[in-house]
């Protein structure tokens, strides 16, 4: 293990060991203190923050981007704090912290017996979506995560979310399907995190007016299952609540080679998922690159790739 791997690791540990112990109204503090540091550093995070968000709002000038970028360092880092402190939390605290509106779609998907994938983008707060579900709604789940470096932080993200009530499967090894496909079968709960391709594999769809990869995942489970595909957006308001949107299913067309219902189905996520990240685009923690020009620079030529991955997922 690196150095840097090491420092990370200590630091992660340091934010579930501390962080966890203080008083909420502390913790809060602290983490508008850390965001709004971190916002006027400009470093290379809350500029890529400030190009994504003008995909979402194409008519934005630097103010209103500057505007938003420092919103959401604050979203953030509001995710961070409220991470580190959910294996804390009572069951109380969990059940009353998420509001979701249209919950009967995941309620009805459920009680048609042939499982349901939810998929969602990275939106507010994920990780406390799912231990409410765990919790308020009693319903386990399993979910994938990305692969970290060092192996040692992957292990305390599968062992948080593990805490939480998640079954956490590694995304990469090439098993992850087929587990979420017998968990499926048998009536099961998968929830993808799902607007950014770890893979080779992903979907091109229309993102805000331009071309960008998602995952196939959630769409091939659908198909390959016959379980219900559920678009899921999350928000935060001026509450210690945080908010929620089950949108109608994603319906498998009726005609098409697979690739081509693949397609169809990963393009009406995306859709779903604009909808939640333009209502609230400060909630969307994306700080890495997303649309095809900035990641291909036969794509763009102006534009040179850069590794800059989130390192949580």
């Amino acid at each position: 293990m690196s150095a840097q791997e090491r420092l990370t690791d200590a630091l992660y540990g340091a934010g579930w060991g501390t962080v966890r112990s203080l008083p909420e109204p502390v913790a809060e503090r602290l983490g508008r203190t850390i965001a709004d540091v971190t916002w006027k550093r400009r470093g290379k995070g809350v500029l890529r923050l400030e190009s994504n968000y003008a995909r979402v709002e194409p008519d934005a000038g630097p103010e209103r981007l500057a505007e938003l970028s420092r919103a959401g360092m604050r979203s953030y880092l509001r995710y961070w704090m409220e991470s580190f402190r959910l294996p804390a939390w009572s069951a109380e605290r969990v059940a009353a912290g998420v509001d979701v509106l249209d919950l009967h779609h995941l309620h009805d998907g459920m009680a048609a017996g042939k499982g349901v994938v939810v998929a969602l983008p990275h939106l507010a707060n994920w990780d406390l979506a799912g231990a409410w579900l765990t919790t308020k709604l009693g319903i386990p789940f399993t979910t994938v995560a990305e692969r970290l470096k060092p192996e040692t932080l992957y292990d305390r993200f599968v062992a948080y979310r593990e805490g939480l009530g998640m079954e956490v499967l590694p995304h990469s090894g090439g098993s992850a399907f087929g587990t979420l496909a017998r968990r499926l079968r048998g009536g099961g709960l998968v929830c993808l995190v799902a607007d950014r391709d770890l893979s080779t594999s992903g979907v091109e769809v229309d993102f805000f007016g331009e071309t960008a990869r998602m995952p196939a995942g959630p769409a091939l489970l659908a198909q390959q299952t016959g379980a219900r595909l559920l678009p899921a957006t999350l928000w935060y308001d001026d509450s210690p609540v945080m908010r929620g949107r089950v949108h109608p299913p994603v319906e498998v067309p009726g005609s098409g080679t697979r690739p081509e219902k693949t397609s169809v189905m990963t393009q009406a996520l995306a859709d779903a998922f604009a909808t939640g990240i333009a209502d609230h685009p400060e909630d969307w923690h994306m700080l890495q690159r997303l649309w095809l020009k900035d990641l291909d620079p036969a794509r763009d030529p102006a534009t040179a790739p850069e590794q800059d991955r989130k390192g949580t997922s």
